[in-house]
């Protein structure tokens, strides 16, 4: 259970439906999308047109269907912030892709000239930033990723805007399977999950929703009782809003995440390469790409949302009003606010 001021309950309504339901869509990620155009385009770097005009593809073809976009600084939001639906939620991504690889883990840093402050300022509903985590880490880099992250929180609250926080496992360098992608880490230990939103669920690094991964490789969410009593402790563990990422799983394997997620209490997804990854790989087919996100990107996109209807948890249910806001009330459908105390 956490407390929310003003500012934070009105973003948390923004990115949800009247239910309480998060059904966010990712547009902001970087090297999933700028890799395969330069490697078909035989460039080290990827056209910033081509990237963008993917992300703005997504924009269009997908807010239609979702409670809220994430989106990214570098390419959709310069590309679509002009196209975004007034009513949706807009998430803003903080931290820069490009992360420090250290003998003793990775190290995360936010964009050139970005803020919580310049978020806020442009009108963002929430912060996002993802953190990479191993508790088995070095000391060293524990503690920067752990100061970093806590002073995204204290900044958010200063500015009144919920700190939407992303955890991810990953290889060290001495690992089996390493690999500098945003993927999910093969043969993860689940303790490492969930040592990892323990941490953070601490009321120093003032996380107001969690985007969590699953805490065993997707492909092993089978629906055993084993696999969900992990996600239940995962639940537990978070206190507070959550919400299920994709990390590159296909489809079948993300529904199967949810459907766990959704018995241990998440309140839905935000999710990216699950929804629109198939479409993508037509590229540079735009005809093909446009005709897969409102095919079977869509079609997706209404199934898991319609499971997130019948199943996840009204995130209101999570939190309680703060000294001088607003009274929240919830029960296992709806929710209301009362402003008569601000």
């Amino acid at each position: 259970m956490i407390t929310l001021t003003p500012g934070k309950l009105a973003g948390m309504r923004r990115m949800a439906d009247a239910n309480g339901i998060y059904k966010m869509t990712a547009v902001d990620q970087r090297p999933p999308i700028k890799g395969p155009i330069a490697k078909h385009l035989g460039v080290d770097q990827a056209p910033w047109e081509q990237v963008a005009k993917f992300k703005g593809m997504l924009v269009e073809t997908l807010q239609g269907h979702s409670t809220a976009m994430l989106l990214d600084p570098h390419y959709a939001i310069p590309y679509s912030f002009d196209t975004l639906i007034p009513h949706k939620g807009l998430v803003v991504t903080l931290e820069d892709s490009l992360f420090q690889e250290t003998p003793g883990g990775r190290l995360s840093a936010s964009i050139d000239n970005w803020s919580v402050a310049k978020i806020k300022r442009m009108g963002g509903d929430a912060v996002k930033v993802l953190a990479w985590y191993r508790p088995d880490a070095s000391d060293e880099v524990n503690q920067a990723q752990k100061d970093y992250v806590k002073q995204i929180g204290e900044d958010c609250a200063k500015y009144d805007i919920p700190f939407l926080f992303e955890l991810l496992v990953y290889p060290l360098a001495a690992d089996a399977h390493q690999t500098k992608e945003y993927v999910e880490m093969k043969g993860k230990k689940a303790d490492d999950v969930l040592k990892s939103v323990e941490e953070f669920a601490k009321p120093e690094y003032g996380v107001d929703v969690f985007k969590l991964e699953s805490p065993v490789n997707a492909a092993d969410a089978d629906g055993s009782a084993e696999v969900q009593a992990v996600f239940d402790e995962m639940g537990r563990l978070a206190g507070r809003p959550w919400v299920m990422l994709s990390a590159g799983a296909g489809k079948a394997e993300f529904r199967n995440v949810l459907d766990h997620a959704f018995k241990a209490g998440a309140s839905g997804f935000l999710a990216g390469r699950a929804i629109w990854l198939d479409a993508f790989n037509a590229y540079p087919d735009w005809d093909a790409i446009r005709a897969g996100l409102e095919g079977d990107a869509v079609d997706y996109m209404k199934d898991i949302s319609a499971l997130a209807d019948a199943n996840a948890s009204n995130w209101a249910k999570h939190v309680c009003y703060g000294e001088g806001g607003a009274r929240l009330m919830a029960d296992d459908a709806t929710f209301r606010l009362n402003y008569s105390d601000i």
